[in-house]
């Protein structure tokens, strides 16, 4: 089966199929090429789903991925990773072995079919000249052959006639035998003209029109075959990835498998055990004898001189605490017991450079407080302001005992890693003086002696930092008795000099919430109150806005409860002067504490009680 034999008269048909081919081929590129930009959205989306759900750094969110269920999400996340990566190998690999080879080859097959049709309009063009030569010499011998005959006419009716002269006869003569050699030789020229072109048709239908259109086929052919092996590489690339997809869902499936409920179960235990023991019962206690209420061992006080004496972790804490108001109790511990600083002589922020201090006062009994809270209704304070307004203690002593722990141990192996760091950098500067101790030439080794000096008191600042809570730690497990008043000193001491706004130690304070000059005794009974109901009230809402006040002086709240505000600032006002001289405002939703009301001009709103406006 040949196109030149069997196709022979159907040139143009063929140009017309061919050039159909190679639709058909650039529609396949292109079907091709959106594959490949399928697959690479497929896959920047499927890259974007698991950076969406991946743990943020730092974040609460990345504490929860220690739970085995979790981790065998993180797991699934990092498969789909590289589930993705697969797709982008199939674009990648679609583009290399079939997208750009295919272009070429129609950019090369367009070349050869321009080339083949070119020769074949030539051998038309050629075939149609011999036709048209044949045929003008084929009228030319018919002319010459009328034309003789009329002349061979002409002189038999010239010699037939008697009347013409022997010259016109003459004449006559000639002329019929010039038109008979002209009509010979216009026969000679029209045989040979034919036999020429004879030849050439026999050439063009049965050499050159073969040799033609036998390239085409094959060059069809070649395009054909072509487009069947760019199919099955298009089946290959896919098969390709298969294996490495089974592995990512192989790694899915044993993710899922390695899930321990037991395991997340203790975990919990763990991030939530607070270490304290379940309350005991309530005594009994008769009312009947006529005799003064005793404070029995259940009650928040103790009579021994007449301080507050809270057990951290003892049965009596808990028999009655847990049925207390956190805010309320809170409001009675840390609500305003001393005067607020007198206004600044001038307006001018420069005049109260560090702002106001509170006058210290004695702090009331915590019993006397509590007695309070019975017999009256307190002001109700949010909790969650006064922890968002304050300082965490360095010691964590506001955790639970459990938490405590995990929190001192995780800062004594940050502060060692630190001190490792800090240690291998004074090696290498040592080491590098060494050298240039040897080779004076490669630097000045007295250069190295500041820095090597900074290093070493880093170390040794953060040794101390680390046995101070290595110290704290012993102190929580039980290895050590708890802190003499002069241990607890020195440590506040240096909280000092590294802290200047965090302490520890029993040094005085002054605040609105209260004046804290007692014994770190007692400071640290009021941080287990705050400790004791941190978790379980800490879902409070914040308090409603009551008005609104504008600041009249710069006052820089550098005590804790307190809040900084400067002059012409306008802010929520929360909780309105009780009479002690200070008022309580907010700060975009986020931060509050009090200010001396003589500071501000509040506004309270009219439907509010007891709204009136203090200057």
């Amino acid at each position: 089966m040949s196109w030149g034999t069997e196709l022979w008269d159907q040139f143009d048909n063929l140009e017309k199929h061919t050039q159909w081919g190679i639709d058909i081929l650039e529609k396949y590129i292109k079907f091709v090429k959106e594959r490949t930009e399928i697959e690479l959205s497929y896959a920047k989306q499927l890259r974007n789903l698991s950076k969406k759900y991946q743990p943020k750094k730092n974040s609460k969110e990345e504490e929860e991925y220690k739970y085995t269920a979790c981790k065998a999400f993180l797991s699934t996340l990092n498969e789909l990773n590289d589930y993705a990566g697969q797709h982008e190998v199939i674009s990648e690999n679609m583009t290399s072995q079939i997208t750009v080879d295919l272009v070429r080859y129609v950019q090369e097959l367009k070349q050869e079919r321009k080339s083949n049709f070119h020769d074949g309009r030539k051998a038309q063009q050629h075939i149609e000249t011999c036709w048209k030569q044949l045929e003008s010499s084929k009228r030319r011998f018919e002319r010459d052959c009328k034309e003789a005959d009329r002349a061979q006419q002409y002189f038999e009716k010239m010699d037939a006639d008697i009347n013409v002269t022997k010259a016109d006869v003459e004449k006559a003569r000639q002329q019929a035998q010039m038109r008979q050699q002209m009509a010979e030789d216009s026969k000679a020229d029209y045989s040979l003209i034919l036999q020429r072109f004879n030849q050439e048709q026999w050439e063009y239908y049965h050499t050159h029109i073969p040799n033609i259109f036998q390239k085409i086929q094959e060059m069809e052919e070649r395009r054909i075959v072509r487009i069947g092996e760019s199919m099955k590489t298009y089946a290959e690339v896919d098969r390709q990835v298969i294996p490495i997809i089974g592995k990512c869902l192989d790694g899915i499936v044993k993710a899922a498998e390695s899930i321990d409920q037991k395991n997340d179960s203790q975990l919990v235990v763990e991030a939530y055990k607070s270490g304290f023991e379940p309350p005991g019962d309530i005594e009994f206690e008769d009312y009947t004898q006529p005799m003064k209420r005793t404070v029995s061992d259940n009650s928040l006080s103790s009579s021994k001189e007449g301080k507050p004496e809270l057990k951290f972790g003892g049965k009596s804490r808990g028999k009655l605490w847990p049925f207390i108001k956190k805010n309320k109790l809170m409001t009675l511990l840390t609500s305003p017991h001393q005067p607020p600083p007198p206004p600044p002589a001038s307006a001018s922020p420069s005049a109260v450079p560090n702002g106001p201090q509170s006058p210290k006062q004695q702090k009331e009994p915590l019993s006397h407080r509590f007695n309070e809270f019975m017999t009256s209704k307190p002001k109700i304070h949010c909790f969650r302001s006064l922890k968002r307004g304050g300082v965490t203690p360095e010691d964590f002593s506001n955790f639970p005992p459990e938490q405590r722990r995990k929190k001192l141990q995780q800062k004594v192996d940050d502060l060692n890693k630190e001190i490792q760091k800090e240690t291998d950098q004074r090696d290498a500067i040592t080491k590098m003086k060494d050298v240039y101790l040897k080779n004076p030439q490669m630097g000045d080794p007295a250069s190295l002696d500041h820095k090597l000096a900074e290093v070493t008191q880093n170390i040794e600042k953060l040794r101390l930092e680390a046995h101070k809570f290595e110290a704290w730690l012993a102190e929580v497990e039980g290895r050590l008795p708890a802190r003499s008043e002069q241990a607890r000193r020195q440590s506040g001491l240096y909280d000092g000099q590294t802290h200047q706004t965090v302490t520890n130690c029993a040094q005085d304070r002054e605040s609105p919430d209260g004046s804290y000059t007692e014994e770190q005794s007692q400071e640290s009974e009021h941080k287990v109150l705050a400790t004791d109901f941190d978790d379980e009230f800490d879902d409070e809402e914040p308090l409603p806005a009551i008005g609104t006040c504008k600041a009249l002086y710069t006052f820089e709240g550098q005590n804790e409860g307190t809040i900084s505000v400067v002059e012409g600032e306008t802010l929520s006002v929360i909780e309105e002067d009780k009479g002690d001289g200070w008022t309580r405002i907010r700060r975009n939703e986020d931060e509050e504490g009090y200010v001396p009301t003589s500071y501000v001009e509040v506004y309270l709103d009219k439907n509010a009680k007891g709204a009136k406006t203090y200057i």
